[in-house]
């Protein structure tokens, strides 16, 4: 075996604490090898192990009759009906995306693709979710250009629509951009396949492209903030080939056909070890792997680096020995790798053979199950200053300013570059809450949303986090879904920091509390902690991907609005500017709370407009810029003018939640109000669509000038 000089900095270099490597040297009795140090590093970091979140992500309701499965497999299940279901899942690739934009994107997109045709799905649709620092910051421009352009690369060339997500600038990313990647495909219900290994003494297979240096150690540097070392992390960024992933795709596809797969698990963070391992560990088998029937693409590579290659488009799987000669035809129609390259045992050991040698010898459930777990010191983080006098502000002026900001201008320059027609399903593109995709043969459709507002999470996680889902099931009502469930991307800093780890435990109560007000288990999710650079955190942003289903595609609120229509506001008038995007837009100020969600609120009102869809012609909700931007963003949809009564600077721009602006038919809106006021639901007519232009109160500008503005900015800003 190997037998390096365990040193302080070997192992801090392997991000383990001391009394990490001290529980290693327990569980052994011996000193550990170079190749076992470098299995721990990986089993044990943050980004596998989830050892500061465990003990808060079992608040999260992940049960339902809807759910097949839920978290804890590469993707989370959800029936839709007739026999089908929906495989979805969202992951981060923030830091490789901030070391190298487009392979960190690009790669992400394709882990995310592999996590959901791994458990026998077709991906139909992707979304993305994506934090950029302030568009002035010197490296900005090319982050934003680097991770869209592999996002597009590599999503458009796997060959899957990508339909939604959402794109925002604050200073709080300068150093470390968030990319947080949504895909979801459809299966059987009855043809669902899992990790977990069964039966000793079958072949472990390896599946797929060659393993090579790319990557070594990405999940460790994933779960450690960056500083002036950044360029030296550069080698731990995978390269993608979308081409040989979608072969894998449809070697995977045929292979689950033919019977041969006992189980499979794709190789992501922490590649060949971190697979076997949860292979193993969920089967309560043992797992031999002998490295050198392992197909490489470098020459002389030492066990520790093909245990910690994070080489993409590869797969581990369990085979059904009697079926070995038809598996292996498939993979060579392919030209993709088939290699036996290990056994399942009995015993509960993880043993690695390197040429000739025995590298690794460990417990192998105490490199999973048994994985450190803390319960970290929390603090109250600091509250935000008390929201102070907010000057009259000419509704009109207001909205310009919001339009004409990257964080709500239009986002065609991004979703331009992604193919959203792809497989010929798409049904709403980018650029709406929601996108939606047709289930093909069927009459259903699916509706996909990613939601959340980090300055609200900054200022009261609590309601933060009940707001992302609230936002993300508002979405699904406004195209006519019943909302089904959802998966999360937790981000935060550093968790060793109490005013941290008081953030993330917040967000994750409001989410769950959410989550089980509204009926939308957590089925799967990803969490991403260290996003930090040189001590400075990024907000907290708990992204929530979110899917619903329409059962009858002709039922779906379609919209636009047409000249005539009734705007409708259901829901109170807004008072609350806490925390509001005019706030932050038009004077940098990010004072007062986050507003309160009121979920019996927020699910009555869903109910209802699910209910009545057949009266309801376009729908969006209210959150970012209130009443104001929504107004204007159906208006541009429309193509045409509205006018919206008058008010006050609250009236048009607070943020109050559980709010819907409808456009209704003259002949439908009167008795539309007057039934939700027979259910206690507060909803007025409040303007009407056509025209020319956009006039909120008093105040008004050609919808064509503001048009102009909006469909500008995003690019504007960044040169």
């Amino acid at each position: 075996m190997e037998n390096p000089e365990i040193t302080d900095d070997l192992i801090a270099a392997h991000g383990l604490a001391p009394d990490e490597y001290a529980e290693i040297l327990r569980l052994l009795n011996r000193p550990p090898t170079l190749t076992e140090i470098g299995i721990f590093s990986a089993m044990w970091n943050e980004h596998c192990s989830y050892k500061s979140s465990k003990r808060w992500l079992r608040l999260l309701p992940s049960d339902g009759p809807q759910v097949i499965c839920g978290p804890g497999e590469n993707a989370g299940v959800v029936d839709i009906g007739d026999g089908l279901a929906v495989v979805f899942k969202m992951e981060s690739h923030n830091h490789p995306s901030y070391i190298e934009p487009y392979q960190g994107a690009a790669t992400g997109m394709g882990g995310i693709l592999r996590d959901v045709f791994t458990m026998g799905a077709r991906p139909v649709a992707a979304m993305n979710s994506l934090s950029f620092g302030a568009p002035d910051h010197p490296r900005t421009r090319s982050l934003v250009a680097g991770v869209v352009a592999g996002i597009g690369g590599y999503g458009n060339c796997f060959g899957v629509p990508t339909i939604g997500g959402e794109v925002r600038f604050h200073p709080a990313y300068n150093g470390n951009c968030l990319v947080n990647a949504f895909a979801a495909g459809i299966a059987r219900a009855d043809r669902i396949f899992y990790s977990a290994a069964s039966g000793v003494g079958r072949p472990v297979v390896y599946l797929g492209a060659k393993t090579g240096r790319d990557g070594v150690g990405g999940a460790t540097m994933a779960s450690a903030e960056f500083d002036d070392t950044l360029e030296e992390k550069r080698p731990t960024v995978q390269v993608g080939d979308p081409f040989t992933e979608k072969r894998l795709l449809e070697a995977c596809l045929e292979l689950m056909d033919s019977g041969a797969v006992i189980s499979i698990q794709d190789m992501g963070a922490a590649g060949l070890t971190c697979s076997a391992v949860e292979m193993g560990d969920k089967g309560g088998l043992g797992i031999a792997l002998d490295l050198d029937l392992v197909p490489v693409r470098e020459s002389a590579m030492t066990a520790y680096e093909m245990m910690l290659s994070e080489s993409q488009e590869r797969m581990l799987m369990v085979l059904d020995p009697e079926k070995e000669a038809a598996a292996r035809a498939i993979f060579d129609k392919w030209d993709l790798d088939f290699a036996v390259v290990g056994e399942t045992i009995a015993e509960d050991r993880f043993i690695v053979r390197h040429q000739g040698a025995v590298r690794a010898d460990l417990p192998l459930r105490a490199l999973s199950g048994n994985a450190p777990e803390y319960d970290r010191p929390r603090a109250a983080p600091p509250a935000p200053p008390p929201l102070g006098d907010v000057p009259p502000t000419d509704a009109i002026d207001g909205l310009r300013a919001l339009i004409g900001s990257p964080n709500h201008a239009r986002k065609a320059w991004v979703w331009e570059q992604y193919d959203h027609t792809v497989m010929a399903d798409t049904v709403v593109p980018p650029g709406h809450g929601a996108g939606v995709v047709r289930v093909h043969g069927t009459t259903k459709a699916l509706a996909f949303t990613a939601d959340v507002t980090p300055r609200y999470c900054a200022a009261n996680p609590f309601e933060g986090g009940k707001q992302a889902v609230a936002e993300a099931f508002r979405n699904l009502i406004c195209v006519g879904a019943r909302p089904l469930a959802a998966t999360d991307n937790l981000n935060f800093g550093n968790p060793e920091k109490p005013e941290i780890m008081g953030q993330f435990a917040g967000c994750i109560e409001g989410i769950a509390a959410a989550c089980r007000a509204l009926d939308m288990p957590i089925v799967s999710g990803n969490v991403s902690l260290y996003n930090e650079t040189d001590g400075q955190p990024i907000l907290p942003t708990p992204t929530i991907g979110a899917v619903g289903l329409i059962e009858r595609l002709g039922e779906r609120i379609a919209g636009p609005a047409r000249p005539g229509d009734i705007a409708v506001l259901l829901g109170p008038p807004g008072r609350h500017l806490g925390q509001s995007a005019l706030l932050w837009e038009m004077w940098g100020r990010a004072e007062g709370d986050a507003p309160p969600v009121d979920l019996a609120a927020e699910r009555a009102a869903g109910a209802f407009i699910l209910a009545e869809r057949a009266a309801i012609r376009a729908c969006t909700d209210l959150s970012d810029g209130g009443l104001a931007l929504a107004a204007f963003e159906m208006a541009a949809a429309a193509g045409c003018g509205l006018a919206i009564e008058e008010g006050d600077t609250a009236w048009f721009f607070a943020e109050d939640q559980g709010r819907y602006l409808l456009a209704v038919p003259a002949e439908h809106a009167a008795g539309l109000v007057a039934l939700a006021g027979q259910q206690a639901l507060p909803a007025r007519a409040v303007g009407s669509f056509g025209g020319d232009l956009v006039a909120l109160g008093p105040a008004s500008a050609p919808l064509a000038d503001l048009v102009t503005l909006w469909s500008g900015a995003f690019a504007a800003a960044l040169g």
